[in-house]
């Protein structure tokens, strides 16, 4: 089969014939139909996320089952399938037991430990694999499987009260989905935007208000929740003065600079600092749900498999318009 895999530490990816794997105990091989480049993917090529070389990545792989080992009885051939960041965990230790496997010392990620899914064919273990609603076409499926699973995570996590605002921050592949998620669970929803040209879209994306950063945020009235999509600590500390007394700032961006904050302002406004990651399958059956019923749609530059190094240059500038998809 081919695949776009990365033989060593920032090198280019390459296009290669591979092994086409098979289903062993507890898994299904699926005929890839698209499968999403995240900025994810660019910590992996640069070696800042732990994992071996050479690797496939991809962890916003859909596609269509076309095998299962026999034990499988979940699911079957046809079934029209995606997978998210947890391929495998141990299943024993606390936090396994605890239902919450993303803390898992021995977790297998997908694209990471365990191969993903930028290539024909990919092994996903039954029981990490999440059935995609009907309606749902495959290159807008993907994308929700990390980027959408991801901010729709922290808006849940951030546990928002009628009557609250919220604010997202950064409008790129995760923010713009952000947004979307934000006004469709029925919340008063701000951009923070330092892009003009971007103002028009954000509009239709349903933001009820477009400001370009912390002061501009505070007196448009402030937010209750802010979701942070931003790469940036920079913007992130500036956009943090924005929030309402009892706030809540979700880091969902990551930057090399560490988050700084003043004792005062966490005292006197009681404001909270919230990590989130993708925080339990409930929310990815939902995020998928808002995309069936129409309510939230990915953004996407779809490329062919042979264009992989393409797709993923472009998500190395920033250039994309808003998720880069791979098909196949």
């Amino acid at each position: 089969m081919k695949a776009a895999v990365v033989p060593a530490m920032s090198s280019s990816w390459l296009i290669k014939d591979v092994p086409q794997p098979q289903p062993g105990p507890g898994q299904v091989l699926v005929k890839m139909h698209a499968s999403g480049i995240c900025y994810t993917d660019v910590h992996q090529t640069l070696g800042h996320l732990p994992g071996p070389f050479p690797r496939i990545l991809g962890h916003e792989p859909v596609g269509e089952i076309v095998a299962t080992a026999p034990d499988v009885t979940a699911r079957k051939v046809g079934d029209r399938v995606g997978s998210a960041w947890i391929q495998s965990t141990c299943g024993r230790c606390e936090w396994c037991q605890r239902g919450r496997r993303m803390f898992c010392p021995y977790l297998k990620g997908t694209g990471g430990e365990a191969q993903g899914g930028h290539a024909e064919y990919m092994l996903m273990n039954a029981d990490a694999t999440y059935l995609i609603p009907d309606k749902v076409s495959y290159e807008q499926a993907a994308p929700i499987f990390c980027a959408g699973y991801t901010v729709y995570s922290g808006l849940r996590w951030a546990d928002p009260q009628p009557h609250e605002r919220v604010a997202v921050l950064g409008i790129g592949g995760l923010g713009h989905l952000a947004v979307q998620y934000a006004k469709a669970a029925g919340f008063e929803t701000i951009a923070i935007s330092h892009s003009p040209d971007k103002d028009k879209m954000i509009r239709e994306l349903g933001a009820d208000e477009i400001v370009r950063d912390g002061k501009s945020l505070t007196a448009a009235g402030g937010a209750d929740i802010i979701l942070s999509t931003s790469n940036s600590t920079k913007s992130m500390v500036d956009s943090i003065q924005g929030l309402r007394p009892d706030g809540r700032f979700i880091v969902m961006g990551a930057d090399a600079e560490p988050l700084s904050i003043s004792p005062i302002e966490l005292l006197f406004k009681r404001i909270k600092i919230i990590g989130s990651q993708q925080n339990g399958p409930e929310y990815l059956y939902e995020a998928l749900d808002y995309v069936a019923q129409g309510k939230v749609k990915s953004i996407v530059e779809t490329y062919p498999l042979a264009e992989a190094a393409k797709a993923y240059q472009r998500v190395v500038e920033g250039t994309t318009r808003f998720r880069a998809v791979l098909t196949m």
